[in-house]
C-alpha cells in the first residue's frame, strides 16, 4: 500500500478490502502467464522446429496477453506499481498529493473508465449475439469471450481506483498514523 509520500498508511478497511480482492484475482490472473509461455514455446517448436505453426496457437497467445494486461492494470494500481510523471510531485506535500490523487481519480480516471465500460458493452453484445469467431478456419471460436474481458477488467481497475479514492479521501482528513 504505498501511498504518494511512500509513508507506511494508516488502515483503511474499506480499501485494504478491495485491494486484497484485486491482489487475490490477479494472483490467479498471473497464472495465464504461464499459459501464455508454454503457449509461445510450443508455437515456436512447431514452427521453427517443424515448420508447422498453428493459427489456433498464434490467437491463444493474443488472448492470453491481452486478459494479463487488461487485469493487470486494476494490479498495478492497488500496488501503485504504475508509471508516474513525477517532475513535480515528488516535492510535494502528503496533502498535496493526496489532493491531486483525488482530482485526477474523479475528474480523469473514473470519467474514462465509465466510457470505456459504457462503450465495451454494446461491443461484446454484439459479438456474442453473432457468435463471433475467427476469420482464420482453424482460429478460435468465441471472440466474444476475449472482448468481455474489456468491461470486466476495466470494473476491476473502476474498484481499484475507488479503493485508491477513498484511501486518499481518509488519509487526507485522517491523516497518517
Amino acid at each position: 500500500m504505498n501511498q504518494p509520500n511512500s509513508a507506511p498508511a494508516r488502515p483503511v478497511p474499506v480499501a485494504d478490502a478491495i485491494d486484497r480482492f484485486i491482489r487475490g484475482t490477479g494472483h490467479v490472473i498471473a497464472w495465464a502467464y504461464v499459459l501464455l509461455i508454454a503457449t509461445i514455446v510450443l508455437q515456436v517448436t512447431l514452427r521453427k522446429g517443424f515448420s508447422s505453426g498453428m493459427i489456433m496457437l498464434e490467437e491463444l497467445q493474443w488472448h492470453l496477453y491481452a486478459l494479463c494486461v487488461m487485469f493487470g492494470l486494476s494490479y498495478a494500481q492497488v500496488n501503485n506499481a504504475h508509471i508516474r510523471v513525477d517532475l513535480l510531485y515528488g516535492t510535494f506535500r502528503a496533502r498535496t498529493k493526496y489532493i491531486i490523487e483525488i482530482i485526477g481519480i474523479l475528474f480523469f480516471a473514473l470519467p474514462f473508465i465509465y466510457v470505456v465500460i459504457y462503450h465495451s458493452l454494446d461491443f461484446v453484445a454484439d459479438s456474442y449475439r453473432i457468435n463471433e469467431r475467427s476469420d482464420a478456419p482453424s482460429g478460435l471460436p468465441w471472440r466474444w469471450a476475449v472482448k468481455a474481458v474489456i468491461p470486466v477488467a476495466f470494473s476491476y481497475l473502476a474498484l481499484a481506483m475507488l479503493s485508491r479514492l477513498i484511501r486518499d479521501i481518509t488519509l487526507l482528513f485522517k491523516g497518517e498514523k
